[in-house]
């Protein structure tokens, strides 16, 4: 993910913006943010916005809340709950690992070497091999996905059920700002039209003093 030109607090409020304006349902919205923002925490790289897709048609939610709720997560506090996910993971699996730096970094490392080999393996003699990809798989991948699921879940409930009464807020707001603007146009439409009455009944001849008046008796 690239650092966004505006910083994430702007990004961050720009989606929240455009979240509260989706012309749909507070409870709609709330299930698609919901969906989205459980697949913003899943290791689902490039597939992010096709799992939220899916995920919001199942639950009836709003896609597009779901598809922005999936930027939850950014460069600065994935780091850390990948940390707390791959530690879940690996103590409900029972991988004891160190989870350090160095440990990381060696595993994607050994996963990209593998699937470059397996790649050019392909088109020349060499067999390919999968000690490095299944290393990271069962070490890294499995417990990330496991143990994300939890905090990913609890967070996600809470994203649900704070976005309804912001949504309801906002959308009442809207309302009353559109019937206040309803209401000033329609009286100045009325101001209007009482000026030009008044106008139109100034600029009117007198009663009986017209060029059709009968001419005077000798």
């Amino acid at each position: 993910m690239v650092y966004p030109q505006g910083g994430f607090k702007r990004a961050t409020q720009y989606v929240l913006h455009r979240m509260r304006r989706l012309p749909d349902s507070p409870h709609r919205i709330a299930r698609g943010v919901f969906a989205g923002s459980i697949v913003g925490f899943l290791p689902l790289p490039g597939m992010q916005f096709i799992a939220a897709w899916l995920a919001s048609r199942l639950m009836k939610g709003n896609l597009l809340a779901a598809l922005l709720a999936t930027f939850n997560t950014n460069p600065l506090t994935t780091p850390f709950f990948a940390v707390l996910a791959m530690t879940l993971g690996h103590w409900m699996l029972g991988i004891e690992k160190p989870l350090s730096p160095e440990y990381i970094g060696m595993a994607f490392a050994n996963a990209g070497a593998d699937l470059w080999y397996n790649v050019r393996a392909l088109f020349g003699p060499e067999h390919t091999r999968w000690d490095g990809l299944l290393q990271f798989w069962h070490e890294i991948y499995v417990p990330y996905f496991l143990g994300a699921l939890g905090p990913g879940l609890l967070l996600s409930l809470l994203f649900y059920w704070l976005t309804i009464p912001l949504v309801v807020a906002y959308q009442k707001a809207r309302d009353a700002k559109s019937h206040e603007r309803h209401e000033r146009r329609r009286k100045l439409r009325e101001t209007l039209a009482a000026a030009a009455a008044k106008l139109t009944h100034r600029n009117d001849p007198p009663q009986g003093t017209g060029d059709d008046d009968p001419p005077s008796a000798p």
